[in-house]
């Protein structure tokens, strides 16, 4: 019999819960990357796999989970669900290894043990992630997307390295993060109902914000036009025209990729379907680009759980699975 532990976060005590649980003989911990989960969340898995593994002296345990994997799947985790990852989170956030304070830099310097209880490396994050430049080719793309974990056909790889010549003609160098970002790009739109060909807006400080959009909507060309107060929010409405569907923004959340005013905006919004709530990410130099293809996938992820643009949702057939409304 395997004695299995399963702890959510309302109290913050998820990971110490379920530490105590492995003292006291638990061989199973049921938890999740970056801790998502119902309400505040189920215990991280991150947290509870470096804690037993700084501490076995004191657990007594192992996890054989391969640790240099854990920042870059924390990172695809929060990029296909939608959630943000707070900086300050431990193990995985980007504060996770930063040190401000003079007398932690110093002691940093001079040994890293005294500030830090794990390094960097052992959960992937290396101390640079400069990796290629507007001259690299497509082996070297493949090389370091292979290295990512990406194995991709050659039509693929074809698209990616378009995507990446794109990038790297605006940034003098693409990092890792950027990386992930484009083929992650890649992946999602593979799957959409909707994709978003062109868009124009108009707006300034004297006239109303008008916003015309061309998406593709199962194949058809689609255009939507929108006059609006503000320009987000007429791009939106453009492409509720164009796609037939009614979406209500509920978040929205702007980020850059990387540092440096040529980083990529990375985009992401919270959209209300018929009373349902659908998440959508996107990247992009331009952040209203950025913008208006986030609020398409996430009206991809209300058409792929079903929903419709008269207020009602189809029902599922028996062979398939239960909608969620995640983002992608």
């Amino acid at each position: 019999v395997i004695l299995s532990v399963h702890c959510h976060n309302d109290l913050g005590l998820a990971t110490a819960n379920s530490l105590a649980a492995v003292r006291m003989g638990a061989a199973q911990v049921e938890c999740a990357v970056n801790g998502i989960g119902e309400r505040a969340g189920n215990a991280a898995l991150e947290e509870v796999v470096m804690a037993i593994r700084t501490r076995a002296d004191v657990y007594d345990a192992e996890t054989r989970i391969a640790t240099e994997e854990i920042a870059r799947t924390s990172r695809l985790v929060s990029t296909l669900t939608g959630y943000v990852i707070q900086r300050n989170k431990a193990i995985v956030g980007r504060n996770a290894f930063a040190h401000e304070s003079g007398i932690h830099q110093a002691g940093l310097l001079s040994e890293k043990s005294t500030f830090e209880i794990i390094r960097a490396a052992d959960v992937g994050l290396a101390e640079s992630d400069l990796v290629l430049g507007k001259h690299s080719g497509r082996h070297a793309l493949r090389a370091k997307l292979a290295e990512l974990g990406y194995q991709l056909a050659d039509d693929e790889l074809d698209e990616a390295f378009n995507r990446f010549k794109e990038v790297a003609d605006k940034k003098k160098q693409v990092t890792v993060l950027d990386l992930e970002a484009l083929v992650g790009e890649e992946i999602r739109e593979r799957q959409d109902h909707f994709t978003l060909r062109s868009f124009v807006s108009q707006s300034g400080s004297a006239i109303t914000p008008t916003s015309q959009v061309e998406v593709d909507v199962r194949g058809r060309l689609r255009r939507g036009r929108s006059f609006s107060n503000g320009t987000v929010e007429s791009v939106f409405k453009a492409i509720d025209q164009a796609v037939g569907m009614k979406g209500s923004l509920a978040d929205y959340q702007v980020a850059a990729i990387s540092a440096g005013k040529d980083a990529l905006d990375e985009l992401r919004v919270a959209v209300e379907v018929n009373g349902h709530t659908y998440n959508g990410q996107a990247v992009s130099f331009d952040v209203m680009e950025a913008s208006a293809k986030a609020y398409v996938r996430a009206l991809n992820n209300a058409a792929g759980a079903g929903e419709r643009g008269n207020g009602t949702r189809r029902r599922p057939s028996r062979n398939a699975s239960a909608p969620t409304s995640g983002g992608r």
